[in-house]
């Protein structure tokens, strides 16, 4: 199923065109918890993370059908979500942050997420990647264990939001399946 996924890359110039695409996606991915004021907030953060030069997003396609997306952007030199957890940074600091990795419940378990996700990452200039993961979910934060990522910390970045693990990820080093 996942080789019928085709993936588009677009830019902080598009968001205007995938905008409608990544709201509807996650009215899907999140259908059971839409009362949630936290996952309410979701335009909000599609037009910050938009809003960065930097932005960057790949969406899945199954038959023009947007099945799936990820996104983020270089994280301001100083700002990096890993930061306040480690004692010494890195020789290189320079961070992707995956804002976002979602998926429609029908193509879950598919490898769809692990290919947008790649694709996401494929050729970042950057020596580091860092997310957020709700620790809530153990298997999400052991899936992402397995694409190379490590927990630094814990961290709660809204006062509305729940507290998030933080986990790094060294983008010199090849990725895992």
């Amino acid at each position: 199923m996942t080789g019928d996924v085709v993936l588009r890359r677009y830019g902080h110039e598009d968001l205007g065109e995938i905008r409608q695409t990544l709201l509807d996606v996650h009215t899907d991915a999140y259908r059971e918890q839409l009362g949630d004021e936290f996952v309410q907030r979701f335009p909000w953060f599609v037009d910050h993370w938009g809003g960065h030069p930097g932005f960057a997003c790949v969406v899945g396609y199954a038959g023009g059908e947007p099945v799936g997306f990820a996104y983020g952007a270089p994280a301001a030199s100083g700002r990096e979500w890993w930061r306040e957890h480690l004692a010494e940074p890195p020789v290189d600091a320079s961070t992707f942050s995956v804002s976002e990795l979602m998926v429609r419940p029908r193509w879950r378990k598919t490898g769809t997420a692990h290919r947008l996700h790649e694709a996401l990452l494929e050729g970042r200039p950057e020596a580091l990647a860092v997310l957020l993961v709700d620790p809530g979910h153990p298997k999400v934060e052991a899936l992402y264990g397995r694409w190379g990522y490590r927990r630094v910390g814990f961290r709660q970045p809204f006062p509305d939001s729940p507290t998030y693990a933080v986990m790094v990820r060294d983008l010199r080093v090849p990725a895992v399946s």
